[in-house]
């Protein structure tokens, strides 16, 4: 029998490590949790704040592990915000330790220096890659789908009208076309390389996928659609039915 139990560690979780699927399922936003060992555990914004897209992708983490069980495939989620430090920025990216999101300003790290940079690297942004890459690394014919959400509108911007966004790189476009091409058949208002641009130096996706040559898709949901157990399972199942069959469909 395979073992799907979930193992948590300080700075990643895993679920379903001996699942035999070609696909591993990433969320690098999966939760909004602060070590205490960070401000005590406080980045010194309000609660609300902390519960909204600013500090996770809201719904993530749940459509991972449920698409993961559906689709027989490993997932790998990080366990601290992304205000702690972002598990998908490069290290020499700027916004690695955000200081204002949204309108938002982190109190906590409003003084972070070079040194609380390197102790929130070494203990979370790379053991969390470190998980990433030993699963992905089990299969030499790995596939790589990064679960995302996306807020619907953001603070003084017009509302998004996708309810799914697709993103990619021009580096590999073997995937998500295909994918677009699909959402859309099911009638889903799909972003192509929207919300955000699906290219970004560094991060998770040009890391483990395009610097390894690994088919990859990354997808954003909208996330008042998945904020319940009852959406994130729907929304797992919608994906679950597109993503069957897309590797073979695009000879990969």
């Amino acid at each position: 029998m395979k073992d799907d139990s979930l193992t948590r560690h300080d700075a990643f979780w895993t679920e379903g490590e001996a699942r035999d699927s070609r696909w591993l399922i990433t969320c690098d936003h999966a939760t909004n949790r602060v070590p205490d060992w960070v401000g005590g555990g406080d980045l010194g914004i309000a609660p609300e704040d902390m519960a909204r897209h600013i500090a996770y992708d809201v719904g993530a983490a749940g459509v991972s592990r449920k698409l993961g069980a559906l689709m027989g495939a490993p997932v790998v989620g990080s366990d601290f915000s992304r205000l702690v430090i972002d598990p998908n920025r490069g290290e020499d990216d700027p916004t690695l330790l955000m200081r204002l999101y949204d309108g938002t300003v982190i109190p906590t790290n409003r003084d972070a220096d070079a040194a609380e940079r390197d102790r929130r690297l070494n203990a979370l942004h790379r053991p969390y890659h470190s998980a990433l890459e030993s699963l992905a690394a089990t299969r030499s014919d790995r596939a790589i789908c990064a679960i995302h959400s996306f807020t619907p509108q953001l603070r003084g911007r017009l509302a998004r009208p996708w309810v799914v966004g697709v993103l990619y790189s021009h580096k590999d476009e073997r995937l998500a076309p295909l994918l677009i091409q699909r959402c859309r058949q099911q009638g889903w208002v799909t972003g192509d390389n929207e919300p955000y641009s699906g290219h970004l130096d560094g991060d998770s996706i040009d890391r483990h996928a395009l610097a390894q040559g690994r088919p990859n898709v990354l997808i954003e949901v909208r996330n008042d659609l998945i904020r319940d157990d009852a959406g994130q399972q729907e929304w797992a199942e919608r994906l679950a039915s597109v993503m069957d069959g897309l590797l073979e469909e695009a000879g990969l």
